[in-house]
Order: C-alpha cells, then sequence, then structure tokens
C-alpha cells in the first residue's frame, strides 16, 4: 500500500425516485481525523451514519462536506401550498375592504407571504433517501481517496529522494568518525610536545585521557541506529496502515540521533555534516505532516 496524502476532493451524485443527491467532500491536514458535514435539515438525522462511513474510509485529517438535494423543480423544488395561498388572500381582501385600501394584490404578492412554498423534499423519508444518499457518498469518498493516494505518491517519490540524501551524509559522517580520535591525539601531542614535555607516546595519564575521550567520543552506536530508522522508514511508507504518525515519531527519533552525534563527537567536520542532515530532515518531516 502506498502513502496517502491528507489533501483531497471527491464530488459523487445519484439519483431515486425524482431526487437527486449530490455529495462534496474535502480535506486538508489535521493531526486528528476531524469531520464536519452539512446536510439539508430533513436529513439532519442521517449526519451520524454518513459521519460513520465517511470514518470507515479516512483515519486522519479534517474532512469538510456538503450534501444536497435536488428535484424535478431544482434545488428544494419549491411548490406552492394552494389552500394556503387561498386563505391568506382572502384575509387580505377582507382586511383590505374594511381598512378602505385598494385591492391590487396580484399572483406576485404571493412571493412575499411567508410559508406558502413548501420544499417537495420536505416530505421525503430519511431512510428511503439513505441507500441513494450512500451510493452518492461513496462516490464520493472513492473520488477522494483517489487523489490522496495519487498525492500520496509524490510524497513517497519526494521521501525517498531525500533519504539518498540523508545516507550520503551519514556515510561522510562514518568516514569521519574514526579521525575524530586520531585528530584528537595529535593535537594534543602537539600542544604537550611544545611544553617540553617527552615520551608523551609511554605517559600512562595521556594514554588514559586519550582512550576516554575516544569512549566519549564514539558515535558508532548512533549511526547504527541512524542507518535502521532509513530502512525503517522505507519499510513504512510501504505499510498497510496509515503511516502519517509513525512516520512522524520516527523523525523524532533521528533529530535525537543526529544531536547526539553532533554533542559527542566535538569534531568540526563532523558538525557542519550534521547541520546538513538535520536541514534535510525538517523538510522530511514538513512533508509527513501531509502524510494520513
Amino acid at each position: 500500500m502506498a502513502l496517502k496524502s491528507m489533501t483531497g476532493f471527491g464530488a459523487g451524485t445519484a439519483k431515486a425516485d425524482g431526487v437527486q443527491i449530490s455529495v462534496e467532500l474535502s480535506s486538508v491536514n489535521r493531526k486528528q481525523l476531524d469531520v464536519s458535514l452539512r446536510l439539508p435539515s430533513v436529513l439532519a438525522g442521517l449526519e451520524s451514519r454518513v459521519q460513520s462511513r465517511v470514518k470507515e474510509s479516512v483515519s486522519r485529517g479534517r474532512i469538510s462536506g456538503t450534501v444536497q438535494l435536488e428535484t424535478a423543480g431544482g434545488v428544494g423544488g419549491a411548490q406552492l401550498d394552494l389552500k394556503k395561498a387561498e386563505s391568506a388572500v382572502k384575509q387580505l381582501r377582507a382586511a383590505a375592504k374594511k381598512l378602505q385600501l385598494a385591492d391590487n394584490l396580484g399572483a406576485a404578492e404571493l412571493l412575499r407571504i411567508p410559508n406558502l412554498f413548501q420544499s417537495a423534499v420536505a416530505v421525503v423519508e430519511p431512510e428511503e433517501i439513505f441507500q441513494p444518499l450512500e451510493k452518492a457518498l461513496r462516490s464520493a469518498l472513492k473520488k477522494l481517496d483517489a487523489m490522496r493516494v495519487a498525492e500520496g505518491r509524490a510524497l513517497e517519490a519526494d521521501f525517498r529522494e531525500r533519504l539518498k540524501i540523508l545516507e550520503s551524509i551519514l556515510a561522510e559522517i562514518r568516514r569521519l568518525a574514526p579521525l575524530v580520535v586520531s585528530n584528537h591525539r595529535k593535537k594534543l601531542f602537539q600542544g604537550l610536545e611544545k611544553s617540553g614535555l617527552e615520551n608523551l607516546e609511554k605517559d600512562e595519564r595521556i594514554l588514559r585521557e586519550i582512550a576516554l575521550f575516544g569512549e566519549k567520543a564514539d558515535i558508532s552506536e548512533e549511526i547504527t541506529r541512524l542507518k535502521s530508522h532509513l530502512q525503517q522508514f522505507r519499510k513504512m511508507m510501504r505499510s498497510p496502515e496509515p503511516a502519517g504518525r509513525p512516520l512522524d515519531f520516527l523523525a523524532q527519533e533521528f533529530f535525537r540521533e543526529i544531536n547526539t552525534i553532533g554533542s559527542k563527537a566535538n569534531d568540526l567536520q563532523i558538525t557542519e555534516q550534521v547541520v546538513a542532515f538535520k536541514t534535510e530532515l525538517e523538510r522530511i518531516r514538513e512533508q509527513i505532516q501531509n502524510v494520513e
């Protein structure tokens, strides 16, 4: 399974009994899963079931969505309630006569009277509409997923290139590591020789100091762990499970190990490589925030 981005869009439609249902979904980055849907009031009772369907398909990100109903008469299918209209007209004309006002009531005036028009979908039973709603929703989810997968492939390609850079930097650190102790030994001897000391090669105190420095500056374990982390990163990218959180945790482990190398090595050349490693790692970590 490939990586998935948390960014995407999908739309789907379905028809049943003269009603068309349209679903649109969009997703953006978020640490947790957050689903926010807007449904027509007549379908408000189905919101929890719709959210459950979304959560079955998505594990991370903010999902925003809208559901619309359309009838043969257009969105909402507004229809005139003739009985209410007749009653309203009768009352208005009686009031106009009593108040001695001109009776200039026309058909257009009906639009000003509240509650004369009723949505055709208001009489639709939510349970009857759930099946086509679910069909439209699954279509939207499928397209949303396809876009997230496509963007995930681009992220994976970017990660693989950046991992190669980290590997080359780590290889240079490994090359420089053995030189740290020898360089320290050379500088130490040069300094002591300038002070007029002799037979330094046999001085046990100096040899112990060099040995102690070598132990403190040993970064072989950190290098081994970083090599293992690089392998894990590649493996996680092909995991069947969502990889965003595991990769984020692994990136933290990368930082911990490389920081330890920087503090232990006590060498300018290795420090330069550590800075380069952390710079590239920060770019990787920013991209991980886009992974589901």
